[in-house]
C-alpha cells in the first residue's frame, strides 16, 4: 500500500457536511496535499476541554480522515494567543515591538508541542510521511523524534521568516527556532525566507553541508516552495459566482462606481491603515474620483483577545470614518467596511466584480488573496492587482502593479492608474500571471515538496515512495531545492 501522509497544523477544519465549501487559506493547501493519497488530518479541534485534554476524536469526512484534539482554556491562552501569536507571529513579520514574552506562554508551547506529540505518537506507523505546518508546531518534530520515531518528517512555514537579528530577539529562540533542525526538510515561502533562516542557522554555530546544514548534531535540508491556490476550480467558481444574488447585489448597490476591493484578516501585518491612507490620499489629489469609485474593506476579525488586534480595530474604524466624514455624501460612502467572513464562492464573485484587487501587507509569507483575485478575473476584460512588494506572492505575479504600502502617494498614484488603465494593457499584465497560476497551482506545490521530503529517505525507496505518495503515477526523481 505504500506509505501514508500525516498531516499536523494547529487548527483541523473539518467541513460541516461534505457537500461544504472548502475553507480558505492553508486548509485549502492541506486538503490538496491529502487528496487522492491515504493518511489523515491530525490537530486542535478549535473546541475548548472542560477539564483535562481527553484522547483524540476520529472522524472521516470526504474520504479525509481526521483526528481532532481538544485543548484547554489555558492550552489556548499560553500556547495559541500567548507564545504563537503574541511573539513568534510578530516576529516572524519583522514586529519585534509587538512582541510580548512571558515565561509562562513559553512553557505553555512547549507543554501543547509535547501534548501532541503523545497524542499522534501512539497512532503512527514506521513508514508514515508526516508534514508539519506551521510556527504553532515549531518543536513537534523534535518531542517525535524524543519518543522514538525515525520517520521522515517535514515541515513548512506559511508565515515570512525574518533575518537573524530579529529572529534572535526571541528569548530562548535556539530552544524553538533550533527545533526546525529535527525536521528532515524546512519549507518555506520565498527564497529570501529560506536565506534568512539559513543565515540564522549558521550564525548559531550550523555548518552547511552539501545537501543542507547540520546543527546541534541534527541534518536538515531547506527549500523554498511558494504555496498556490486550486487555479481551475477557482476560475470557474468564480466565473459561476459572478452570476449570484449577491455579487448583483453589491453591483447595483455601486450604481455604477468602480469598485476597489480588500480583503484582509484584521491584522496589524496586513497594512489596512496604509491602504486607507493610500485611497484617501487618491481622492484628495484626484477630485475627478470623487463619487466615482468605492473602496470595499472585508475585514473579518480575528484573535480579538489579544491586545495589539483590538488597537488596530480602533485605528482602521477611525480612519475610515475619518475619509467617509471628508468627502462622502448623502448618495455617495468612499469607503465601505465590513467585518464578517463571507464563502469562498462569495468573495470568488466579488473578487470577479472588482476592478481592483487592492493586496497591500506590510509583511506576507504568500497571500492567497493575490493568487485568487487572479484566478477570478475574466481574462477578456480583467481588473488590476495592486500588490505589496512585501508580499511574498510579488515574486511570482509580477504582471501587477508593484507599490510599497509605506509609500503613501506612490500608492495612490498606483490606484489611479489601475483605475484608468486600457483594456490593452490589463489583458496583457493578467494573462501571463494567469497561466503561472495554472501552472504552479496547489496540486503541483503539494507534489514539490512532498518530492523533496521523500528524497530524505533512503535512494533504494525513493522511487516507490514517490510513487505511493502520487497514487502510483509519478516516475520522477525528486526535484532539487529551489
Amino acid at each position: 500500500m505504500g506509505p501514508r501522509l500525516i498531516i499536523v497544523s494547529n487548527r483541523v477544519a473539518v467541513p460541516d457536511t461534505p457537500r461544504a465549501p472548502l475553507a480558505g487559506g492553508m486548509a485549502v493547501a492541506v486538503k490538496a496535499a491529502l487528496k487522492n493519497r491515504r493518511g489523515m488530518w491530525f490537530g486542535w479541534s478549535g473546541k475548548v476541554a472542560e477539564e483535562s485534554v481527553g484522547e483524540p476524536q476520529a472522524v472521516e469526512v470526504n474520504k479525509i480522515n481526521y483526528v481532532l484534539v481538544d485543548l484547554s482554556k489555558n492550552d489556548i491562552q499560553e500556547y495559541y494567543n500567548g507564545l504563537a501569536n503574541s511573539v513568534l507571529w510578530p516576529i516572524l513579520h519583522y514586529r519585534v515591538d509587538l512582541q510580548e514574552y512571558s515565561r509562562a506562554d513559553a512553557s505553555g508551547y512547549l507543554r501543547v508541542n509535547r501534548m501532541f506529540a503523545d497524542r499522534l505518537s501512539p497512532l503512527l506507523r514506521d513508514d508514515d510521511v508526516i508534514w508539519v505546518h506551521d510556527y504553532h508546531l515549531m518543536v513537534l518534530g523534535r518531542e517525535l523524534r524524543a519518543r522514538g520515531h525515525r520517520n521522515t518528517i517535514g515541515f513548512f512555514l506559511h508565515t515570512p521568516c525574518a533575518p537573524p537579528d530579529i529572529l534572535q530577539a526571541l528569548p530562548h529562540h535556539r530552544a524553538i527556532l533550533g527545533g526546525l533542525a529535527h525536521y528532515d526538510l524546512v519549507g518555506f515561502q520565498t527564497e529570501n525566507d529560506r536565506d534568512n533562516f539559513a543565515h540564522y542557522l549558521v550564525s548559531q554555530g550550523a555548518t552547511q553541508t552539501r545537501t543542507g546544514y547540520e546543527f546541534e548534531g541534527q541534518k536538515v535540508r531547506l527549500g523554498a516552495f511558494p504555496v498556490s491556490i486550486e487555479t481551475k476550480a477557482y476560475m470557474r467558481l468564480a466565473r459561476n459566482a459572478g452570476r449570484s444574488a449577491m455579487v448583483s447585489l453589491v453591483r447595483e448597490s455601486l450604481s455604477g462606481n468602480r469598485l476597489v476591493l480588500g480583503v484582509d484578516r484584521l491584522d496589524y501585518s496586513k497594512g489596512i491603515p496604509d491602504r486607507i491612507k493610500a485611497f484617501e490620499r487618491l481622492l484628495e489629489n484626484n477630485p475627478e474620483w470623487r463619487g466615482r469609485v468605492t473602496l470595499l474593506q472585508v475585514t473579518p476579525k480575528s484573535r480579538s483577545e489579544i491586545r495589539q488586534y483590538g488597537e488596530i480595530e480602533t485605528e482602521v474604524t477611525g480612519l475610515i470614518g475619518k475619509v467617509n466624514g471628508r468627502f462622502g455624501d448623502a448618495a455617495w460612502t468612499p469607503i465601505r467596511y465590513v467585518n464578517r467572513s463571507y464563502s469562498r464562492t462569495v468573495l470568488a464573485g466579488l473578487y470577479r466584480a472588482a476592478d481592483v484587487g487592492m493586496v497591500t501587507p506590510l509583511r506576507d509569507g504568500m497571500n492567497l488573496v493575490a493568487k485568487e483575485y487572479v484566478a477570478a478575473q475574466n481574462p477578456d476584460d480583467p481588473g488590476v492587482l495592486v500588490l505589496s512588494q512585501f508580499a511574498g506572492a510579488a515574486k511570482e505575479l509580477d504582471g501587477a502593479l508593484i507599490v510599497n504600502p509605506h509609500e503613501t502617494d506612490a500608492v495612490a498614484a498606483a490606484l489611479k492608474r489601475a483605475l484608468e488603465m486600457p483594456l490593452e494593457e490589463r489583458r496583457e499584465r493578467h494573462a501571463p500571471m494567469l497561466d503561472h497560476l495554472l501552472e504552479n497551482d496547489i496540486k503541483k506545490w503539494a507534489e514539490d515538496y512532498l518530492a523533496t521530503l521523500v528524497g530524505a529517505q533512503p535512494a533504494r525507496s525513493l522511487l516507490a515512495g514517490i510513487r505511493a505518495l502520487f497514487g502510483g503515477q509519478s516516475d520522477q526523481a525528486p526535484l532539487a531545492l529551489r
